[in-house]
């Protein structure tokens, strides 16, 4: 079974799949502290998101794996309330994003620190995947963690490594954010093979920033997943040159190693809403349907090859037991 917002599903029922998708990514302290500024309305901004995944479900994406943590905003209640309103699976991850340091609550506590001892963080990804997160009952699917252009720093290690003893742990799969341009999937996949994680458990997010295939290929045949999951984000790459990578990759017998998405959100704060049309205007979450799917096909993607990247791949990768349960 699979974990989601509204409780466990069989695999066979995740259908079409956007692997990387965000409802709301927020800065809580600057929202709570600075109302006066441009910021997130729940009586809005919950409303759009409702009505943005029913376009969605229209569009024939049946679950989108939201890998929203801690350093993202996450706050379940509010995801809970846009779940019961749609027809569209919602999976959600435990985990921390930082391309540094560790946020000051952890500064003293787990090895290495004032206090020493072992790192809570692996309690608290382990008990969101076990228990649930907080009293909401629901259960997070999947482990999330980052390695941006500053590299393996401590901090990030840190990190990376208590997700990669929680995976131990639980059996629970790994999703990565990765700067790609640095090859930065590579040092992941070094740290988490120390840890004793399979690779195949590992998707290794962002490659889709990349045309390198001498890299990408390196991260496949380690076994872990391409995450093709930045659609839209043509400031960064290209739309040509992202369909052309996935494109070539499928023509080398890798779509069994690709999934796709747009990394997109109902709402971000990191940038200013009024201009995100102008400088993202395919960033949304139909983009793949309506515009990447027949790129693909124009360029001899068969559609075996499509349903493998979001049905096939996904249900395998999302799809997990617990060690040793029968």
């Amino acid at each position: 079974m699979i974990e989601t917002v509204r409780g466990a599903i069989a695999p066979e029922a995740l259908g079409r799949v956007l692997m990387h998708e965000h409802l709301f990514v927020l800065s809580p302290e600057f929202a709570d502290n600075y109302p006066e500024h441009e910021g997130f309305r729940e009586d809005e901004h919950v409303p759009e998101a409702i009505r943005r995944l029913k376009e969605l479900k229209d569009a024939g994406i049946d679950t989108i794996v939201d890998p929203t943590v801690i350093g993202l905003g996450r706050y379940i209640p509010r995801v809970q309330r846009v779940a019961a309103e749609v027809d569209v699976n919602i999976v959600v991850a435990t985990g921390l994003y930082t391309y540094n340091d560790v946020p000051h609550y952890l500064h003293f506590r787990g090895p290495g620190t004032l206090l020493q001892g072992e790192d809570p963080l692996i309690g608290m990804f382990v008990g969101d995947i076990r228990d649930g997160i907080r009293d909401t009952g629901v259960k997070a699917g999947l482990l999330k963690c980052a390695t941006d252009e500053p590299g393996v720093t401590p901090g990030v290690e840190r990190v990376l490594r208590a997700v990669a003893q929680a995976h131990v742990e639980t059996g629970a799969p790994i999703m990565t954010h990765t700067h790609a341009g640095t090859r930065r999937g590579l040092a992941q996949q070094e740290i988490f093979a120390a840890e004793g994680v399979d690779l195949t458990r590992v998707l290794i997010g962002h490659s889709g920033d990349s045309t390198d295939l001498g890299y990408l290929t390196e991260l496949a045949d380690a076994g872990s997943l391409l995450g093709m999951d930045r659609f839209g984000l043509d400031l960064l790459l290209p739309f040509e040159e992202r369909v052309n990578t996935v494109a070539a990759l499928c023509e080398r017998g890798y779509a069994g190693s690709m999934v796709l998405s747009h990394d997109a959100s109902c709402y971000i704060d990191w940038l200013p809403a009024a201009q995100l049309p102008a400088i993202a205007p395919n960033w949304h979450y139909l983009h793949i349907t309506r515009d990447v799917l027949p790129a693909l096909r124009d360029r001899g993607v068969s559609e075996a090859d499509i349903t493998t990247m979001l049905v096939d791949n996904p249900r395998r990768f999302l799809a997990w037991r617990y060690p040793g349960a029968s």
